[in-house]
Parts: C-alpha cells; sequence; structure tokens
C-alpha cells in the first residue's frame, strides 16, 4: 500500500530521471560507435585505394548482398567514410568532438567547408550550440565564422572596460554583420518596424545572436528622475552572466549614438543588474558602422560596447557575394 501520493511522485520522477538519463547515454554511444566505425571503415579503404574507385563500388554491391537490411553501406556513402579518414587520421579531435555529432553533421562539414580548421571550428559550435542539421547548414551558408570568429572584423572598446578574461568572451559574442533574414521588406524600414520584426520571430533572433542569449524586453522602460526612457531591446547572456542592451539604428553610424547608449549602460548597472551579475555590455547595430569613425568614438566611453552592422533579407545576397574574409585573415584568426 503506497503511503502517500508525494511518495509515489518522488519514486515515479526519481525512475523517470534515470530512464531518460540512462536511455540518453545509450544513444550518444550508438551514435559515437557509428561515427568511429565509419571511420575504421574509412582507414580500411584508404589502405586499399590502389584498386581504384570501382573497388568501392563492388564492395557496396557485395554488403549489400551480405547484409540487405544493413543501412549507410552505398558506394557513396562508403566514399564519405574513406573522405572523413583522410581528414582526421589520428586527430584526437574526432574522438572529443567528431563522435559526438550525427554522422549527417559530419557529411555536412565534409561537403561544405574545406579547409579543416574552419571545419572543427564549426563543429565544436555545434556540439556546443545543439544545432540541427539544418541549423548548421544555416550557419554555415550565412559565413557565421567569417562574421563571428574573425575578430578583426569587430569594432569594440572591451579591452579597455572589461577585465581578462571576460573581455575575450564578450568579444566572442559579437558577430558582424547580423543576418536578419527573416525581415522580408525591401523598403526602407524605421527602427520601430525592425523592432517589432525582430521580437516577432524572436526563435531566429535568439539564433542569430548565439548562445545564451534570454529575451528580457523590447522598449524596455526605465524611470529616472521622472523621465522616461526606453532601452530599444534588453537582453541578458547566461553564458557570461551579463546584461545586454542593443540599440538600432536605419542610418550609418555617427558618434552621438554612443553616448546614448553608455547612459542605457550606466542606467541598467545602476538600477537592474544583481551584485553577482558581469558589468552590461551595449550592441550599436547600424547600416554601416563606419569603423575608423567608430574606434574614434568608443576611444573614451567607459562603458563596454561593440558597434555591428546588420543585414536584412533583401541585402543578404550582395554581402555574401562581396564579403569573403581574406586568407591571411583566416590564418591570423587560426594561429
Amino acid at each position: 500500500m503506497i503511503e502517500s501520493k508525494d511518495k509515489y511522485f518522488e519514486v515515479l520522477n526519481d525512475i523517470k530521471k534515470t530512464l531518460i538519463v540512462t536511455r540518453n547515454r545509450i544513444v550518444e554511444n550508438a551514435n559515437r560507435d557509428l561515427v568511429l566505425m565509419y571511420y575504421n571503415i574509412g582507414l580500411k579503404l584508404i589502405e586499399n585505394n590502389k584498386w581504384g574507385s570501382s573497388f568501392i563500388d563492388t564492395l557496396a554491391k557485395d554488403l549489400k548482398v551480405e547484409f540487405p537490411t544493413l543501412k549507410g553501406m552505398s558506394a557513396r556513402n562508403l566514399r564519405y567514410m574513406q573522405k572523413f579518414a583522410t581528414e582526421f587520421a589520428n586527430d584526437e579531435f574526432l574522438q572529443g568532438v567528431l563522435a559526438k555529432l550525427s554522422w549527417n553533421h559530419n557529411q555536412i562539414l565534409l561537403d561544405k567547408v574545406k579547409n579543416k580548421e574552419i571545419r572543427k571550428w564549426y563543429a565544436k559550435e555545434s556540439l556546443e550550440n545543439g544545432w540541427s542539421v539544418s541549423i548548421l547548414i544555416h550557419q554555415i551558408s550565412s559565413k557565421l565564422y567569417e562574421r563571428q570568429a574573425l575578430l578583426e572584423n569587430k569594432t569594440t572598446n572591451f579591452d579597455n572596460t572589461l577585465p581578462s578574461p571576460n573581455n575575450e568572451q564578450v568579444k566572442e559574442l559579437l558577430k558582424n554583420p547580423y543576418i536578419f533574414d527573416f525581415i522580408t521588406a525591401d523598403k526602407d524600414l524605421k527602427e520601430l518596424d525592425i523592432e517589432r520584426e525582430l521580437t516577432a520571430n524572436i526563435t531566429k533572433l535568439l539564433l542569430e545572436l548565439g548562445n545564451g542569449f534570454a529575451f528580457v524586453g523590447r522598449q524596455y522602460h526605465l524611470e529616472i528622475e521622472n523621465e522616461d526612457y526606453y532601452i530599444d531591446l534588453l537582453f541578458y547572456n547566461l553564458k557570461v552572466r551579463s546584461y545586454v542592451v542593443i540599440e538600432l539604428k536605419t542610418t550609418e553610424f555617427k558618434p552621438e549614438y554612443t553616448g546614448k547608449l553608455n547612459f542605457y549602460l550606466n542606467a541598467v548597472d545602476k538600477y537592474i543588474k544583481g551584485k553577482n551579475d558581469n558589468p552590461t555590455f551595449g550592441i550599436l547595430l547600424c547600416k554601416d558602422k563606419k569603423r575608423v569613425t567608430a574606434e574614434l568614438a568608443l576611444k573614451d566611453i567607459n562603458k563596454p560596447i561593440g558597434v555591428s552592422e546588420y543585414k536584412i533579407l533583401s541585402e543578404i545576397p550582395d554581402y555574401l557575394e562581396n564579403t569573403l574574409p581574406s586568407m591571411e585573415d583566416i590564418e591570423k584568426r587560426l594561429n
């Protein structure tokens, strides 16, 4: 006889947790074993590649006869295994990251990212952020590496306003430009129109902002000395434990924009930030960040601010076509 309902539900919840944890571990181990099996098959194919490409075609047919219900042994997939093993032979990264991603993730990385080190960057981001295959494809096609990882492309004063290593962590969060491909209007938009579009597509916005962002409010109200002030967008980032103020401008960067954002950052630190939170930082999004002007404007600002551009759907094709990093930029980052 059950003594109480509370005790029963306590037992039920404990068993449910055990089942979920065990099931997840079984799935994770099965995925790891599958990826490593494909890798080992790929090594055998490399050892015998002297027989030519027809060898793989013949092998696929014979494996189909021997294992008629087994999936994944097509000639196409065998060639992926060979390429996978070629790229990551004796690489510790295989065990630490790639084996934890699905085989589909690894195929996408092989197909769409040619540089091995950049491929590793996308793999780590996929694992850390739990990207699905479709999100991974989107991030690669939107040139996330070029927008986020190439630090030379970012205009901030974080080194002077944030302690180490917090300055580098916050800098890593920034992108330039931000891609708002869910804003489809091709006409000139007002700032409030863009804010409405961003918050109406909050899931897509949070994906673009990146790891750890949580939405707090739009046109967030502050009353200071009987005056009303409204922050365009207020977020909290769980990864760096900081409030984030985002101000939108539909024009090119102007020096006076930093003064207003600096005021908002001081206000959030004074009235909202908790004692265990890190300093609030700001992101100023403009149509054109005018890098030199922005760097001069940020020079003596005492609050951490990053200036970036944003692109809506109608502007993205030109960006994707014209904004490719040089090999020198990529080598600096990888080194």
